[in-house]
Order: structure tokens, then C-alpha cells, then sequence
């Protein structure tokens, strides 16, 4: 058996999808090539000698960008059985196998692919095992070798210094079900955790290969905190000089505040946090189990511990006021964010992809359509037309200038916001002092 496994987008890391599956079917004796097509194109050759071929969906990106590849791929190899994987592929199910996609495999994948592999039976559907919930698999240590090297990924931006970044998974699924969060459609509010020395073995192969800073792409590195400690403190003994970045919710940050200063001590560099708005309503609509007021208590926390604290944002639904937008900008001027804020994040739009728990809000079965088998969500209309034209105009911004100083690019999203909103803009601080606007980020800025 030879089976070819494709990702089209992963935030600009070597896809841990690819190598963990690649793993699993390793061991299971298939002969297994990967493409990542956001560095390579995809060879025709290496369709032509695939007997199975498998798409990796961890996002929404991802899956728009993998349904034309799907065509061409089903045009150059026919005979190829297909499958989808990854957390958007049980929710875009019933258009994959329309596409010509037998077998569709959900978050925890690698077992499901070993089975799908040998499988010479119907089509088969594994994203959920018998009786419900969420499969368990076996973890092992992800086959890095078949992907392109790690200098040809995103790196971390630390003032002039540049870092070679790796990527791996602690955990997956979280506990939490906050209403807009596709995870939530697959996980249903479980997670899974990894074994530690997989964790670390996969670190260390990174490490061997170049990485100076390892990203944990959990969705909550705190959902396991007894986990997460142990983790850090394994990784901070054996990677001194290795650094790190998780993603933490602002509720958890709050109940453990007393773990920062550790995560600081084993060598985390950032903290991003899904703050997404600081408008109460927002905040309930999406059940985040955080305010305003507690966000801007972490905020505090992580500088008093001397953790850099990144937030995310979705500044764009459909509560969002010209004034409140407004209020955003000003919070993040006012709380000295300007620079932990990639200039994406003041342009994204809410999105309601299949199986969304937005969808249980009268106000928003008011506004949607019909889904969309192009853009792969529920198209919404903001009730204020305005705010529709404010959102396209701050992408517009962003995307010409992509590469832009963060501070000259809020200056202008500053002066639109307000324009839309006919406010007289407040007047800006002084930009901060060099060794304070020195914040480390990912150069790959896109989230979703």
C-alpha cells in the first residue's frame, strides 16, 4: 500500500497532521509520502503512484483550499481512494464525499487512517467511534523527515533576532464549548491528552533539526494543568535554551495565576489568549467565561510575571457597534497593545461554519443564509450596513500590507474606525521605548 497525505495551509508550520499520520501509517507498514502544498506543488507523479490519498483539514483555509486539489486529484488518479482528516472534516462531511471523498476521519485521525488503509470495504465514516464521543488512539512520535525542513516555515521574530520554530500537540480537543468554536462541533467539550515522552521526543527531533522555539498548538494548554506543569518542567530540564508559546484562556490564566511565573521560569516566551471582544454582550453571546474587567486583570498578571501576553480578537459579529469597534481600538491603545495585536486580527469577521453552536441564537438564525458549499460557512449581513463596509475596508488595509510596522498599521485602522463611527479620534500615547516594543511574535500572523 502506498498512500500520499496532503495539507494544503497550516499557519505557515511544518503540519504536525502530516507527521503524526504518517507515524501511525509507518507502523502499520504503508509506504507513506507527504505534500505540503504551501511550500511544494503538488507532484503529479506521486498522485499517480498513490493507491490512497489523504487530505489533512485542520481549518477552514485549509478546506477551501483543498476542495479544487481534491478535483485535480481525482482527475489525475481515479482509481485512488480519498479520505479527509483533521478537525474541519467531519464537519464539511456530506460535500467531501459529493467531491469524490470515501472516508472522512475527525480529530484523532491516526488509528482511523491505519483502518481506512486497509480497509478494502463501502465507504467508511470514523470521525465518531460506536456509541458516541470522542476515539482514543495511540500516540506516537511524528515521522518529521518526510516533510520540507524546518527553515523553510515561520520563524519567531524576537526584536532583530529570528528563531527557527517548531510545532507539536500536548494535548487535543478542550473542555470548554464556547459557542463560535469549531472544536466544539467534533469534541464536544473532552480533550485528550499526549503522553509527555511523546511530547518531548517530538520536541527533540525539532530541536535536532534547527528549532530554537517550539510552539504548543493546543487549544488550551491548561485544560490538563498537572499535564501542562509536568510538561514544561521536562521540556525547561532537557531544552534550556529552547523557547515556547502557548495558548491559554483568560479564565484559566485567572484560576492558576499562581503557574505564570513557572511557565516564564521554563522558558515561555508568549501567552496568546482567544480575548476575541471586550464588549459584555459579545462575550456572553459566545459563552467565553471571561469579562472585560478579568481580562485586563490577566493582562496584568502575565506583566507582573513577565510573560508576554497576546491577545486574539473577533472584532467583527453581529453585536459589533461603529462605537464599540472604537472601543476596542482604544482598550488596546489605552492597555499599551498595539504591538502584541497582528493587524489580522482588528479585520476578522465571525464565522458560523456547519455544526456551529451559534446556530442555537435566535438573532443569529435571523441573519444567516443558506450555507455556502464555496466559502464553507453561513453567510451573515451586519444589521448596520456600515460596520460590513468598515470590516472590508480594515481587511483591504491589512492585506496590502501585510509586512507593515504593526504601530504605522493600527494608526490607520485607528483614523477608519473612527471615521466610520463619525468620532473625533482621541488623541494616541507616545510610542513605547525600543527594549518595550521588542514583543516576540510568529511571523505568520493569519489565525484561522
Amino acid at each position: 500500500m502506498r498512500a500520499l497525505l496532503i495539507s494544503t495551509y497550516d499557519l505557515g508550520r511544518q503540519p504536525f497532521g502530516l507527521a503524526s499520520a504518517a507515524a501511525a501509517l509507518r507502523a502499520a507498514d504503508v509506504d507513506v509520502m507527504c505534500a505540503d502544498l504551501a511550500k511544494d506543488r503538488l507532484s503529479e507523479d506521486a498522485v499517480r503512484a498513490a493507491e490512497f490519498v489523504a487530505f489533512f483539514l485542520p481549518m477552514h483555509t485549509a478546506t477551501r483550499l483543498a476542495l479544487p486539489v481534491i478535483d485535480r486529484v481525482r482527475a489525475l488518479n481515479p482509481e485512488a481512494r480519498l479520505c479527509a482528516y483533521g478537525l474541519y472534516a467531519p464537519l464539511n462531511a456530506a460535500l467531501l464525499r459529493e467531491r469524490g471523498v470515501e472516508h472522512v476521519a475527525g480529530g484523532e485521525f491516526e488509528d482511523a487512517l491505519v483502518a481506512i488503509a486497509r480497509s478494502t470495504g463501502p465507504s467508511t465514516s470514523v470521525d465518531r467511534p460506536p456509541g458516541g464521543g470522542v476515539p482514543r488512539v495511540q500516540f506516537r512520535i511524528p515521522v518529521r523527515e518526510v516533510l520540507p525542513p524546518l527553515s523553510r516555515y515561520a520563524t519567531v521574530q524576537i526584536g532583530a533576532e529570528r528563531r527557527t520554530a517548531g510545532y507539536t500537540e500536548a494535548s487535543r480537543g478542550c473542555k470548554h464549548r464556547c459557542r463560535h468554536c469549531p472544536i466544539v462541533a467534533v469534541y464536544d467539550g473532552r480533550f485528550r491528552a499526549v503522553p509527555i515522552p511523546i511530547v518531548l521526543a517530538d520536541v527533540r527531533a525539532q530541536v535536532a533539526a534547527g528549532a530554537r522555539h517550539i510552539t504548543f498548538g493546543d487549544p488550551d494548554f491548561f485544560n490538563g494543568v498537572r499535564h501542562a506543569t509536568d510538561l514544561v518542567r521536562g521540556f525547561a530540564t532537557e531544552f534550556p535554551d529552547v523557547s515556547y508559546d502557548v495558548t491559554i484562556k483568560v479564565e484559566h490564566l485567572r484560576r492558576h495565576a499562581d503557574l505564570i511565573p513557572l511557565l516564564r521560569d521554563t522558558g515561555c516566551l508568549f501567552v496568546t489568549s482567544a480575548v476575541e471582544s471586550v464588549e459584555e454582550e459579545t462575550l456572553l453571546k459566545l459563552e467565553k467565561g471571561h469579562t472585560r474587567a478579568e481580562f485586563e486583570e490577566v493582562l496584568a498578571l502575565c506583566r507582573a510575571a513577565g510573560v508576554t501576553f497576546v491577545p486574539t480578537f473577533v472584532p467583527f459579529t453581529p453585536w459589533t457597534t461603529l462605537t464599540g469597534y472604537c472601543d476596542l481600538l482604544q482598550t488596546i491603545e489605552r492597555l499599551d497593545l498595539v504591538d502584541h495585536v497582528a493587524p489580522i486580527q482588528l479585520a476578522i469577521r465571525l464565522l458560523i461554519p456547519q455544526g456551529s453552536r451559534l446556530l442555537e441564537l435566535d438573532d443569529i438564525r435571523a441573519i444567516v443564509g443558506s450555507y455556502s458549499r464555496s466559502s464553507l460557512i453561513y453567510p451573515w449581513s451586519h444589521p448596520d450596513p456600515a460596520v460590513d463596509v468598515l470590516q472590508r475596508t480594515v481587511e483591504r488595509l491589512v492585506g496590502l500590507r501585510v509586512s507593515a510596522d504593526r504601530r504605522t498599521l493600527f494608526g490607520r485602522i485607528w483614523q477608519e474606525g473612527h471615521a466610520a463611527a463619525r468620532l473625533a479620534p482621541p488623541p494616541r500615547g507616545e510610542a513605547p521605548m525600543p527594549a518595550r516594543a521588542t514583543i516576540p511574535y510568529l511571523n505568520e500572523p493569519w489565525y484561522c
